[in-house]
């Protein structure tokens, strides 16, 4: 039997965390598109020490994150997080390439793959979900190409720059992406 590697992609791994990137997290703050991405709270650059305390919420049983790293020369570009309910056999899924050179370019979508996996094959999951803004039409791309199916709408949920946004949410259930991943 040959195993597919667990955390190792094309163009990305899958590392541990570790204390030291926070600073690099840190950078990625100040950037507004980054920042706008990822939540619906106010975008505002955060120190080292605020990434830690940030950092400390997702440090308990039931999520699974991990930072993104390059192949060729491992550069911290992002994250990938699942949080669990495993009464529910699902994952909310996020994600976040914080470097800007690697935005565009299918180091995200290396991630989400192995992300996905990782919840299948390695959690033993049925499901994972996620939400995302209406104007982040290159994820829509990305989770749409990679078999999560559009399930619902909070219309209008964000205000930015004077303009209303949807919010939309999306799911994958584990025979969609084992049927997706054997046409890979």
């Amino acid at each position: 039997m040959s195993l597919q590697p667990l955390f190792t992609g094309q163009l990305v791994r899958l590392a541990a965390l570790d204390k030291a990137d926070h600073e690099i997290m840190a950078q990625w703050t100040k950037d507004e598109e980054y920042m706008r991405m990822l939540d619906a709270d106010a975008a505002r650059p955060m120190s080292r020490e605020a990434v830690d305390k940030f950092q400390e919420q997702f440090n308990n049983p039931n999520t699974y994150e991990f930072r993104i790293r390059t192949l060729n020369d491992d550069t911290l570009i992002g994250f990938v997080a699942l949080e669990v309910q495993w009464t529910c056999q699902n994952a909310w899924f996020a994600i976040g390439i914080g470097n800007p050179d690697y935005r565009g370019k299918g180091y995200g979508t290396d991630a989400l793959h192995l992300a996905l996996r990782y919840a299948f094959n390695e959690l033993g999951l049925y499901r994972v979900s996620l939400n995302v803004f209406s104007y982040n039409t290159r994820a829509i791309r990305v989770y749409e190409k990679a078999g999560f199916t559009r399930e619902g709408v909070l219309r209008e949920i964000l205000y930015r720059d004077g303009q209303r946004w949807d919010m939309i949410y999306y799911g994958i259930l584990r025979h969609e992406w084992e049927s997706g991943s054997r046409k890979s």
